[in-house]
């Protein structure tokens, strides 16, 4: 288990990060609970002390707020560079301290940074198929996070989220106000790891997640 570390950053910017992303995040459970009739299932199994990485199914552009809003304490999300440009939207990813990561120079500078937030004693959620699914299901896991997981020796937390993909599919911005449910599953602990290669590794979270994913499903 990695020791965690300070970030350096002055004062009052943490603390107005802080204020920023629990009003926000009230504000988006209260719309999502409104909207979608959010339930999170299994929720106990984010008490998981120190940095984790979250492991989560990708739906939609929904997923980072459905994730956020799952989680009572802060999470760090990994954001493409090119949205940080974006007015107003790249202030408000600043704001949430997303993590930027730039995949024209193979995303190195995001892997440093996201293994620095774990050392801090982060949680950061990762999309471990690497895009938004094009058809609702799950795609091939991709993996690069097993880089993460190993050299930071930190629990992974499964999960999924089921509906996000019928409320907001990719290709459209318009949202529909269908069911969406978070499903978190039992923490991956690195000693689970120990001794299985990528492809043993990246089937141990692949059938993790489907197990989320099914019982988001049958509720």
């Amino acid at each position: 288990m990695i020791r965690p570390r300070s970030v350096e950053e002055p004062r009052l910017n943490r603390l107005f990060k802080i204020a920023f992303y629990y009003s926000l995040q009230l504000v988006c459970r209260l719309a999502c609970v409104s909207l979608f009739h959010l339930r999170c299932l299994g929720r106990e199994h984010t008490r998981v002390a120190g940095p984790a990485l979250i492991l989560s199914t990708h739906q939609s552009h929904l997923d980072p707020i459905l994730v956020g809003v799952a989680f009572n304490e802060r999470v760090n999300s990994v954001a493409r560079q090119s949205l940080f440009p974006i007015p107003v939207l790249g202030t408000v990813i600043r704001w949430l301290d997303a993590i930027a990561l730039d995949r024209t120079r193979g995303g190195l500078g995001g892997l440093k940074e996201t293994m620095r937030r774990l050392r801090a004693g982060r949680k950061v959620l990762l999309f471990p198929e690497g895009t938004r699914t094009p058809t609702g299901r799950m795609l091939p896991l991709k993996p690069g996070f097993l880089v993460l997981a190993r050299k930071c020796s930190v629990p992974l937390i499964p999960m999924a989220i089921v509906g996000a993909y019928d409320a907001l599919p990719r290709g459209t911005w318009v949202l529909r106000p269908v069911p969406i449910r978070v499903v978190i599953g039992p923490a991956i602990e690195p000693d689970e790891l120990k001794g299985l290669d990528d492809a043993a590794a990246l089937e141990l979270v692949t059938n993790r997640l489907a197990a989320c994913r099914q019982r988001g499903q049958r509720r």
